[in-house]
């Protein structure tokens, strides 16, 4: 842990950040938190960040303790401070700390933190030699759709997945697939992209809204329904997006090769338009 981070209103080194035992973030796991990616400098994809980021505060009645001009300012500052130029800005706000007490508290001076990280966003490896996923149970509460910091049943997922060799679990339900761990699942057959429809049963990705829009001026058609790991394994073209992760294929699931582990065509036409939005962006500060 170094650079420069945020907390309760004030910059620091981070192995000086420190919050009270009591926090609620720590104790309940009762806060939400966001990522925005930087590419050249600059946030990206800012405004479905707050769409998103606003909506995860409403959703368990915790507000932001600063106007969003002055936060964006804040972000702004983190990046400038750490002199990153291509990574993520994390934000998480939690309800502060108070006496354990299960129901919310009112009148809490709300914890605030923001930290930087580096990560290859434009020119991922990865999305050059593909990833392995596997099948892992969706043990998660019901309300996906809020950006929660109670990740504990996403990390026990990821684990298990990480335990027999893969990159990435596909987190699966009643015979279908919800999402990754940490990101959107998408397929691609017969020239249909395929991905679950928004739902408090999944986060309403980011990077999942604007592929969808990429994915109809390339021609494809688009279905928005569950699928299958079975599905998974005789797709054309299979994938997955995260914030600091845009595009990444998918080349092989549950040990079966997707599509003789070969990156298909719409995974390359995909990602190009896709760091052409980010590059647009960043060039327009």
């Amino acid at each position: 842990m170094d650079g420069i981070v945020f907390l309760n209103g004030e910059f620091m080194n981070a192995n000086e950040a420190k919050i009270s035992a009591f926090d609620r973030g720590f104790i309940f796991g009762d806060g939400i938190y966001e990522v925005v990616p930087v590419v050249g400098g600059v946030l990206v994809d800012k405004i479905d960040f707050w769409a998103r980021f606003e909506a995860s505060l409403a959703a368990i009645s915790l507000k932001l303790p600063y106007d969003k001009g002055k936060f964006e300012e804040l972000l702004k500052e983190a990046v400038a401070r750490n002199d990153l130029k291509e990574g993520g800005v994390y934000i998480q706000i939690t309800r502060g700390a108070a006496a354990r007490s299960f129901a919310f508290i009112d009148g809490l001076e709300p914890t605030c933190f923001i930290f930087c990280y580096e990560a290859k966003i434009t020119d991922n490896p990865l999305a050059k030699s593909g990833i392995e996923v596997a099948s892992v149970p969706d043990i998660r509460w019901k309300r996906r759709d809020i950006k929660s910091v109670s990740l504990l049943a996403q990390c026990y997922a990821k684990n298990e997945a990480v335990k027999v060799g893969a990159f990435e679990g596909f987190m699966t339900e009643d015979g279908f697939v919800t999402e990754g761990t940490s990101s959107s699942a998408f397929i691609i057959k017969d020239g249909v992209l395929i991905t679950k429809p928004l739902s408090n049963e999944i986060l309403p990705g980011i990077r999942r809204k604007v592929i969808l829009g990429f994915a109809g001026e390339l021609g494809l058609k688009i279905e928005q329904r569950k699928f299958s790991m079975a599905e998974v394994y005789e797709a054309d073209e299979v994938f997955i997006s995260a914030a600091t992760l845009p595009l990444l294929p998918v080349v092989k699931a549950d040990g079966k090769p997707i599509n003789g582990g070969k990156i298909g065509v719409f995974f390359h036409a995909l990602k190009k338009k896709y760091v052409e939005k980010l590059l647009d962006e960043a060039s327009k500060g």
